[in-house]
């Protein structure tokens, strides 16, 4: 933001130097580097002295006043450098910002070149140094003489011999980032000093004209003016362009590449902290202003320095976010630079074509579709995406000649100065004797490019520059406008005045960050969901809250809206599914066409300059070194600038409006309503054009054809939903095509609620302002008495829900991180399907025809009954699946859980003394230990969202006269969803009872209702359940349990296996539940307990001997064999360590898991280390089972137990993870 009510080119003309009354200085700060020796180790043509700024015209400025200090250390920001004429002098062109405290900023522009010293007493200064230096060096041995030798000479300085040049600086300060034209000033002024013949004016015209003569181009506007040897443009985007910004940014991309741009561009977003590295000022510059050019419409609100002097590299400790700018000299090594907190910074080497990346960075949403977006438009320009340090392909020449910036190789083209000459005296002069130029002709003389042609044309090669930058930019605009199309509706507007809002800013929520998010496709979240919590986003909504119309917006948010309005324009009128599909930015060619128009034809040229009021002799210099120019007549501008008193000459803005007017003269007529339409529904919800004017046949007719678009959507919608959700299932079935499936769920559900809320503001009388069904509701809360049950589920102890619309909405008003209505209403959609309620609420909704009447007119959707109807039907559809649209999205709200205890009346379940606890875990979280009243055996309480719950730990704590427990089952509800989760159990807990167990982990599933409601359609079958045969260790002998035979036993192992390698094979979306496939009914667990089951010796009467005493005596047998080293192969002997190893674990566990709770842990450790087809092979071969087992057990017959390992080996491939609860207590 350029803060200067400056309506100047430039306010000042700096020159920063070698001050020679002062002499030399050694530059402590500067020369104490932060990865280098000090300063005076250094030789003394290597050393940094003080620079000083010589002189600066005018005196001052009012509204920019002049800061010597900050120039002077940004115009040299390492100091004075000396060389000797065996070094190379070319002059170097950078940038620079001052930022003031108020955070507005001035823009400086140096071209920094050498001069010979003259002064005698600089040169004997220097002389002197270097034999203090010399005297102090070690002498080198007599073999390495001649090599240092050489060195010496390359480093040294001998006044007899050698000529002494020192660097100087010519700079320009302004209020806007010209950099182009900024940089063909200053270096025709250089060439003016350096030329054989004198230039046509002295130099304080040319300087007096850039400073009071020249104008800054209003908005979307050009100007030209005279350099020293040719014309200079410049060209200023209009109020509906991007913001102005004249850098190279094809440099940029040709030093990191495109992948690196966007994880730098994604670590700037994060506010993470940056440190770019690079030993060229003007390349730190413009990687530094690219990537915040390219966050348009946020802005950086953090440390901003591109060049860090050497004097504020304290500045690098700062806990803060900051993007800064650190000079290298070129010899540094990446690890000598000691840097704060390395694990959060993103270290930049721009030379190096390296980035350092802080951890755990989320990706930038469709980061691949917009990598290769951005690489097509470089592509287009002969540009290789991956970065490029060598460019010579002819193509590329233009970049090389053109005042772009640095597309050179560092050794072959040090500096493009030259390339805007127009036709002067000069050309052939400059051609002979510039190695750059001269470099330059050979490579296009080789590659067929015409010379004369591209520097005649100047311009060309700027406004390939600027097609470059606008291209990407768009590009990248694009994304937030995508990303950020509905962000309005989310903005939280506070009830108090603007006074009291900014006293306690700090307290307030200005956007409804949980809402925004459960609208976004998940992959987004993990970028989005940081990205909304930076000061930089906080920012960009305060200012959209501030402003309270057009006017006072800031321009970015200004271009922003109305870029966001059109897309909204073009939903509404071809009503699109909302998808996380990539949208390509399509208004490249529009912006481009801005930029040529004012680039070929120019708008104004500022006055050329002339001869001032000097003295005769005044002005004319020694060829070669640039002056100190006469202060006087620079001192202050013309008494009648009208520059100074408006920013654009009436002439200038009758043109504006005869411009516009023409503009608006060739809009056809379709486009000239839509964008009167735009002006009316600016930030309102889009509703119908009046039809109140128009005859009752075309009312009726249009809206006929409005509300069967309405439907067509509607259709087209659910059943496009319908088949999302059944995947691959569906396609099979014949519903659509593969190619649709994989939307995600959450954008499909938002693009349900656009739908839902113009239907619901179609033909609204036009006083009431309705956001979705939900205000609807609450005016008819007051009519409406619900208190109707859904029919019970058989199979389950607890009395259902009642469905109540109030009840579902006093949960969604009562989440207190949904802020806004529209937030609140879609919540309310989101639960409603969930609930399977949607369609059945919004009937009730539309039941009362009194208040529908009140509301809409005659011709509003919702008074069409056949298509309400029909629009009804279509979501009763959703019915059909199973949605947690609702649980998954809102993962951080308190929810109230009702757990039951389904505990065995008979067997002694009401004599139980002790004091049970449950523990119930969900994919989100766990409760932790909840005590359980014994007389009533259920609670509720309130945690924060569990997700879809997966497993109960339940357990008792052992005390009292009667300490055994056989409970049925447990059943866990979730109060607002309504989903029932079952948990069967069927063993007894307590010691010497069962396996004496105290705790067991359970394994459940989501209850579905078995008795329909009568209103829903005929469903599905839900997916095949196998036979509910409950295991139901009763009584006390294991002879009871049901027998299987080896076959059965083999099938079931197989189903078990096949049902996880299915669960690894699909989606990640459509997984269920792995804990089920392990532990649950017919899961591993059950099937490994199966095999070991088999052929097991009868005990003696009562006692009861269970797998885990088998594998216990096996634990022991190997142990011993260990010790007594009876000497296996290699194999044998890490299975057998890796086995014990895991059995100690789980046997020295504090819990009381019982018996059969240690070999469910063993398995499930087993599978996630890929270590159960080993232990099989282990314990057939171990001399116990011979004694434990019959000659029959299947784990005696070694072709069942080849093929067993077999089955079991098919799980290496699966990276399984187990849920916490499973492995609770064992540290391994």
């Amino acid at each position: 933001v350029s803060g200067s009510n400056s309506c100047r080119f430039a306010d000042y003309f700096v020159i920063c130097g070698l001050d020679t009354e002062s002499g030399l200085e050694p530059d402590e700060l500067s020369g104490k580097r932060h990865d280098t020796s000090e300063n005076f180790e250094q030789s003394p043509l290597r050393r940094t002295f003080k620079s000083k700024v010589l002189a600066h015209y005018p005196e001052n400025v009012e509204w920019n006043p002049f800061d010597q200090d900050a120039v002077g250390m940004l115009c040299m920001p390492k100091g004075l450098a000396f060389r000797t004429q065996v070094d190379t002098r070319e002059p170097q062109f950078h940038s620079f910002i001052i930022t003031r405290e108020d955070g507005s900023r001035t823009y400086g522009f140096a071209l920094t070149f050498f001069e010979e010293v003259t002064s005698k007493q600089i040169c004997s200064a220097m002389q002197t140094l270097y034999h203090m230096h010399n005297a102090e060096q070690p002498q080198p041995t007599l073999q390495a003489a001649p090599a240092i030798s050489r060195l010496q000479r390359f480093n040294s300085y001998d006044i007899s011999r050698d000529t002494l040049f020192v660097s100087k600086c010519i700079c320009l300060i302004a209020p806007m980032a010209f950099t182009q034209a900024s940089r063909k000033v200053l270096q025709q002024l250089h060439l003016a000093v350096t030329a054989p013949k004198p230039p046509p004016l002295p130099l304080e015209s040319y300087i007096y004209n850039v400073l009071y003569e020249v104008p800054l181009p209003p908005a979307g506007r050009s100007l030209k003016f005279s350099g020293v040897y040719g014309p200079v443009v410049c060209q200023r985007p209009s109020t509906a362009e991007l913001p102005l910004f004249d850098f190279a940014m094809a440099e940029v991309f040709d030093l990191l590449g495109v992948e690196n741009v966007i994880q730098l561009f994604t670590c700037a977003l994060l506010e993470i902290q940056i440190l770019l590295y690079s030993q060229h000022y003007h390349r730190l510059m413009a990687v530094a202003e690219s990537i915040t050019a390219l966050m348009f419409p946020f802005q950086w609100q953090h440390v901003y320095v591109p060049i860090l002097p050497a004097s504020l590299l304290h500045f690098l400790d700062a806990p803060v976010p900051y993007l800064m700018g650190l000079h290298s000299n070129g010899q540094d090594d990446r690890t000598n630079l000691e840097l704060p907190q390395e694990a959060n910074l993103c270290f930049v080497d721009i030379d190096n074509h390296f980035i350092e990346l802080p951890e755990d960075l989320p990706q930038f949403p469709n980061k691949l579709e917009f990598i290769q977006e951005i690489s097509e438009v470089l592509v287009s320009f002969d540009m290789a995406p991956e970065g490029n340090l060598l460019r010579t392909s002819a193509a590329q020449a233009k970049f090389l000649v053109g005042g772009g910036g640095g597309f050179r190789a560092p050794d072959m083209f040090p500096d493009n100065r030259n390339a805007n000459l127009a036709s002067s005296p000069l050309n052939s002069y400059l051609l002979r004797e510039n190695e750059t130029i001269a470099r330059l002709q050979a490579l296009v003389k080789r590659t067929g490019l015409n010379l004369d042609y591209l520097l005649l044309q100047c311009d060309r090669e700027e406004l390939l520059m600027h097609q470059i930058n606008i291209q990407v930019r768009e590009v990248f605009a694009n994304r937030f406008t995508q990303m950020f199309a509905d962000y309005e509706v989310f903005v939280i507007q506070p009830s108090q005045d603007k006074e009291s809002w900014f006293t306690n800013r700090d307290q307030m929520q200005n956007f409804d960050k949980a809402s925004f998010l459960s609208d976004q496709p998940e992959p987004y979240l993990p970028f989005l969901s940081r990205f909304l919590e930076t000061q930089m986003f906080a920012s960009f909504i305060d200012g959209k809250i501030l402003c309270h119309d057009e006017e006072d917006k800031e321009h970015s948010l200004r271009v922003f809206d109305a870029r966001v309005d059109k897309i909204r324009m073009l939903n509404v009128r071809t009503p699109t599914l909302r998808t996380s599909m990539y949208q390509r930015c399509t208004n490249i060619e529009e912006a481009e066409k801005a930029i040529e128009m004012r680039v070929t034809k120019m708008d104004h040229t500022a006055l050329h300059p002339h001869l001032l009021d000097m003295r005769i002799g005044q002005g004319r210099y020694q060829q070669g070194f640039f002056p100190r120019l006469q202060s006087d007549v620079l001192s202050a501008g013309p008494t009648s600038n009208k520059w100074a008193k408006r920013s654009a000459p009436a002439q200038w803005r009758r043109r504006d409006r005869q411009k516009q007017h023409a503009e608006h003269l060739y809009l056809d007529n379709d486009q000239r309503e839509k964008y009167i339409q735009e002006a009316r529904n600016l930030g309102t919800t889009i509703r119908q054009p009046k039809l109140s004017n128009l005859s009752p046949s075309v009312i009726a007719h249009t809206n006929w054809k409005f509300v069967e678009g309405l439907l067509k959507e509607c259709r087209n919608k659910t059943k496009r939903m319908l088949v999302e959700k059944m995947g691959r299932e569906a396609v099979e079935l014949g519903h659509g095509e593969v190619s649709i499936t994989g939307v995600e769920e959450n954008t499909l559900i938002a693009s349900l609620c656009d739908l839902l809320e113009r239907i619901w503001s179609h033909g609204l009388q036009v006083k009431q302002v309705i956001h979705l069904p939900c205000s609807h509701a609450i005016l008819l809360s007051g009519f409406i008495h619900d208190s109707e049950r859904r029919k019970s589920d058989g199979g389950c102890a607890m009395p259902p829900l009642k469905v109540s619309l109030i009840q579902d909405m006093r949960h969604i008003q009562n989440i207190s991180e949904i802020k806004t209505d529209v937030g609140k209403a879609r919540a309310w959609v989101r639960l409603s399907m969930e609930k399977k309620l949607l369609s059945r609420h919004l009937k009730q909704l539309l039941s009362d025809h009194e208040l529908t009447k009140k509301l809409y007119k005659r011709y509003a959707f919702l008074r069409c009954d056949d298509e309400k109807e029909q629009f009804l039907y279509h979501l009763l559809s959703f019915n059909a699946v199973d949605y947690f649209c609702f649980t998954n999205v809102f993962t951080t709200i308190m929810i109230p859980y009702h757990v039951l205890v389904v505990s065995s009346k008979k067997l002694g379940g009401s004599m139980f003394t002790a004091n049970p606890w449950v523990c119930v875990s969900g994919e989100l979280a766990e409760t932790g230990v909840l005590q359980v009243p014994r007389n009533t055996l259920e609670i509720t309480f309130e945690c924060q969202n569990l997700g879809k719950l997966t497993t109960v730990q339940i357990g008792h704590d052992n005390t009292g006269l009667y300490a055994k427990w056989l409970v049925e089952s447990v059943v866990v509800r979730n109060e607002i969803t309504g989903h029932t989760y079952k948990f069967p159990c069927g063993r007894w807990l307590g010691k010497g009872v069962d396996d004496g167990s105290q705790e067991r982990i359970l394994v459940g599933e989501l209850v579905t209702a078995s008795a329909e409601n009568d209103e829903r359609m005929c469903r599905t079958p839900p997916m095949q359940q196998s036979p509910g045969m409950m295991r139901r260790f009763v009584t006390i002998s294991p002879s009871s349990k049901p027998k299987l035979n080896t076959g059965q036993i083999q099938e079931g192992v197989g189903e078990a296996i096949n049902g996880i390698v299915k669960h690894f094979h699909k989606p990640e979306k459509e997984r269920g539940s792995l804990t089920l496939l392990l532990c649950g009914e017919y899961g591993l667990v059950w099937a490994l307990e199966q095999v070991f089951q088999h052929g097991f010796k009868s005990p003696r009467l009562f006692k009861n001997v269970f797998i885990w005493d088998f594998l216990e005596k096996s634990q022991v047998h190997f142990q011993n064999a260990e010790q007594r080293g009876v000497s296996l192969d290699e194999n044998w002997q890490t299975r057998v360590s890796d086995f014990c190893r895991f059995m100690r674990a789980i046997n020295s566990t504090s819990r009381n898991i019982g018996k059969d709770g240690k070999f469910q842990m063993l398995v499930c450790l087993g599978a996630r280390d890929h270590l159960l087809h080993h232990w099989i092979a282990l314990l057939a071969d171990c001399p116990i089972t011979a004694q434990m087992y019959e000659e029959i057990a299947m784990i005696k017959e070694h072709s069942l137990v080849n093929s067993l390992i077999r089955v079991l080996q098919t799980l290496q491939e699966f990276n399984i993870t187990l849920e916490a609860s499973l492995v609770k207590g064992v540290g391994i």
